[in-house]
């Protein structure tokens, strides 16, 4: 059908081949996907830093904000931080499909770091409002 493609039709490149078998979706989320989950780890630090960093700079305070309805809300902010995570991949495939896919590899750990700093950010204010002493402020 003319103007259609499928999922497994050749694009014209790719990040990380330059073999045009290379150029499918498929291979080009694989390739989303190594870079993205093996950095998720490094997100997750930065997050638990800012949390942990909040809980012990109040500590006698925040000994009574440890309950089982606080872990609750820091496991849903967790795992809704982790599906914000995600929101790299669009960027990592629009700009693969695109052409500016060869230089993408040299600048994609600015989307990791700026996107990093600003969970890091949503993620401090929260914590600000999660103390009844509110934190440094």
């Amino acid at each position: 059908m003319l103007g259609t493609t499928t999922l497994t039709t050749p694009i014209s490149g790719s990040a990380d081949a330059r073999d045009p078998s290379d150029r499918t979706f498929a291979r080009l989320a694989a390739n989303a996907l190594r870079y993205w989950e093996s950095r998720r780890p490094l997100y997750n630090l930065a997050l638990a830093t800012v949390v942990f960093g909040h809980v012990f700079a109040a500590w006698p305070v925040s000994r009574a904000w440890l309950t089982r309805d606080t872990a609750l809300v820091v496991f849903l902010l967790a795992v809704l931080a982790n599906f914000a995570y995600c929101a790299a991949y669009a960027v990592d495939l629009f700009v693969q499909f695109s052409e500016l896919r060869t230089a993408w590899p040299r600048y994609r750990w600015i989307v990791l770091l700026v996107g990093t700093a600003f969970a890091a950010v949503i993620t401090y204010f929260i914590m600000l409002g999660g103390f009844p002493t509110g934190g440094p402020r």
